[in-house]
């Protein structure tokens, strides 16, 4: 039984030729949804033997079930360009593990980093993400930013991915802001109210998680500035939103 890789981009010619490479080694195709890339993403994916299909930008989770319909196998393993399968999932894929285990989905650990830096601390590691799923029963949710994979029996796994995210504290900011953006939308779309202290109580919530509860405080002024990166954009989620609120009582 074999594995389709399924991925998708937008503007991803810097990690797309190693992202396929890698999937090549376990996966028996690689589908790519384009949503209309203006660099060499299509060029590059075309080239090492990916199937590309074009589609508009239609939020994280569905632009991925879009992609479902033309992958060919069952298993699915479904990562992001800068997600690459460290040296522990080799032998789970090599061995077809997954035929033998009770488990339609898994998550992986993921290692993220800046640029060469890994971010293991401040509730920035485990990161659970689920990657590969038997898209008979499990499937990607609807949401428009940070989707899930909605299962009938998820596995959390010991294997890991490794996650180039970001290359500076810009792109990590830009990132993040661009998130917070997509969630003040999945929040009008479920008609979620905040109050004023929404901001701040889910702010200080964040920090402490990540300093106190998830190792920060041992990591120098690498564990308050990544803390402090947790909190400020879940505060800056409900401030977007306490404003859209605002805004919306003035019409």
């Amino acid at each position: 039984m074999g594995i389709s890789g399924l991925v998708i981009t937008f503007n991803e010619e810097k990690y797309i030729e190693k992202c396929i490479v890698g999937l090549q080694k376990v996966c028996d195709e690689i589908i790519i949804i384009d949503s209309n890339s203006q660099d060499e993403t299509v060029e590059i994916a075309t080239s090492l033997g990916a199937t590309v299909i074009s589609q508009p930008f239609l939020g994280d989770g569905p632009q991925r079930t879009f992609g479902l319909q033309f992958c060919q196998h069952d298993w699915i393993l479904n990562v992001d360009t800068d997600e690459f399968l460290d040296k522990d999932c080799f032998p789970f894929f090599e061995k077809k593990e997954y035929l033998q285990l009770p488990y339609d989905a898994y998550s992986f650990k993921r290692r993220n980093f800046l640029k060469d830096k890994e971010i293991n601390f401040a509730d920035w590691y485990p990161d659970y993400a689920c990657r590969f799923f038997n898209k008979n029963t499990a499937h990607p949710s609807s949401h428009h930013v940070h989707q899930r994979v909605v299962a009938t029996n998820l596995h959390k796994s010991d294997m890991h991915l490794i996650h180039y995210a970001w290359d500076s504290f810009h792109q990590l900011i830009a990132k993040k802001n661009q998130y917070t953006d997509w969630q003040v939308a999945e929040f009008i779309k479920k008609e979620k109210k905040v109050n004023t202290f929404s901001p701040v109580i889910h702010g200080a919530t964040a920090f402490f998680k990540a300093y106190f509860l998830k190792k920060g405080i041992f990591h120098g002024i690498d564990g308050v500035t990544f803390s402090l990166i947790q909190s400020f954009f879940s505060y800056m989620k409900y401030a977007k939103m306490l404003e859209v609120q605002r805004n919306q009582r003035k019409i």
